[in-house]
């Protein structure tokens, strides 16, 4: 059996059981989002403020605003417990969510919208978006 990256504990924590190649990639993924989220001019920064349904909330400003200030939020607790050997939920959560908003910006920046542009990726590329998504399933198995 392979070995769990998260795991839920009896006491309803969650230990992170990242090494520090895996928590590298999660510093990157977290600082690139946090990064973007205040630099216009950054790679990512489009798709961090794009809307999630463009039928459905392109014109509301108000949607848009709730959706960056949970981003932020996110990212922010992501970033302040990188280093914690135990998440309680809402630090989870958190993780989770950021991970997604990087793995979308990241996929989205580097224009892989399809499986035949991802499979033309350089071999960097692959490696990340797996880790990712890697990361992603491991954390949502354990919430």
């Amino acid at each position: 059996m392979a070995s769990r990256i998260f795991l839920r504990r009896r006491d309803g924590r969650i230990e992170v059981r990242l090494n520090e190649a895996g928590r590298e990639v999660a510093r990157e993924a977290f600082g690139h989002v946090l990064a973007a989220e205040g630099d216009p001019d950054h790679e990512w920064h489009a798709s961090l403020n794009a809307p999630i349904n463009p039928g459905s909330d392109v014109d509301d400003p108000l949607a848009t605003f709730k959706r960056q200030h949970e981003m932020t939020s996110n990212v922010e607790l992501a970033v302040a417990t990188l280093n914690e050997e135990f998440l309680n939920d809402a630090e989870a959560w958190a993780w989770l969510c950021t991970l997604q908003v990087a793995l979308r910006a990241f996929i989205t920046a580097k224009g892989l919208l399809s499986a035949d542009r991802l499979e033309e990726s350089d071999e960097a590329t692959q490696h990340y978006i797996k880790t990712l998504q890697t990361l992603l399933f491991a954390i949502a198995d354990v919430m």
